[in-house]
């Protein structure tokens, strides 16, 4: 067993580099295509968007703000992360530019970018490719799924297909400079926890490099949020999410890297789960948990 029991994004890249990674994030302010047709009905960007960040503000701006404000003493090497909306929809003659700026800072190891698997066209892959050719620096697409079932992603007003995701990451993988990641929502309404492990182990199964796990918040003024309010939505409570990630992450193998494995969203804008607990207790009290059990991220992934 490794001396962690989780293979975490900061442990993952400490190991890489010798040292903390952070990651920064950007706006380009591009707005996501899925808002033409009603968006997620989970999804209000301010929840978890840092209040320093303004799209209007120059990419120098936000990078030295980000660096301020977010790395401070604790990091020097850096993500860039264009984590708000789904800035693959801009034209690749426009977005590679901004990639090959922040790039361009001696250090960034590399840019994440979050997207949907319906704005992945294979030009615009192709041009990444050749970016992190050129740069030397890693690439990583993280891409909005949440389910690998179909009910799942019309309940949530996704407008893509689990095929759309299949075929996106057939088109990543075909070019091995580019990394793939997956966003998935554990706790959506309707699903059982044979719901969420078949998820986890078709994404697993595909081959992606890392995994984004969120437990299901409802956030304010949201559709979901209207929901919540005429029929309450069941939610995890902390104690109850550890306990299924317990029992989730022997399940994912072992070199896969966990970007993270719950939200943590704006408390004026969060109405439920309110857990009111730092992610350092949490991950505290997941270690120990894991340790008493004698479970680790792989135990008993095939």
């Amino acid at each position: 067993m490794e001396n962690h029991p989780v293979n975490t994004f900061s442990r993952h890249y400490r190991g890489k580099y010798g040292q903390a990674v952070g990651k920064i994030p950007l706006d380009i302010g591009l707005v996501c295509p899925n808002r033409e047709h009603g968006g997620c009905i989970y999804c209000r960007p301010g929840s978890f968007t840092p209040s320093y960040l303004d799209k209007n503000d120059s990419l120098t701006l936000q990078l030295a703000l980000g660096k301020k404000y977010l790395l401070k003493d604790r990091f020097r090497l850096f993500f860039g992360y264009f984590q708000q909306e789904t800035s693959t929809a801009m034209p690749a003659a426009e977005l590679l530019p901004v990639l090959a700026e922040v790039l361009a800072d001696r250090d960034c190891v590399g840019v994440i970018i979050s997207t949907r698997p319906d704005c992945l066209d294979r030009l615009l892959l192709e041009k990444l490719a050749e970016l992190t050719r050129s740069t030397g620096k890693e690439f990583l697409l993280e891409i909005g799924l949440q389910s690998y079932h179909e009910r799942s992603l019309r309940l949530l007003n996704r407008n893509h297909s689990v095929q759309d995701f299949v075929n996106a990451v057939t088109r990543i993988k075909a070019l091995p400079e580019l990394l793939i990641g997956v966003h998935l929502i554990l706790g959506i309404p309707g699903e059982s926890e044979e719901d969420m492990r078949a998820t986890l182990h078709a994404v697993c199964n595909l081959g992606v490099n890392g995994i984004k796990l969120h437990h299901l918040q409802v956030i304010r003024d949201t559709p979901l949020h209207a929901i919540h309010r005429s029929r309450a939505i069941p939610v995890f409570t902390a104690d109850g999410y550890l306990e299924l990630l317990t029992r989730l992450l022997p399940e994912i193998p072992r070199h896969i890297v966990i970007h993270r494995l719950w939200s943590a969203s704006h408390p004026d804008l969060l109405v439920a789960p309110r857990w009111d607990m730092f992610a350092g207790n949490l991950s505290a009290r997941l270690r120990r948990i894991m340790e008493e059990q004698g479970v680790y991220q792989g135990k008993f992934a095939g």
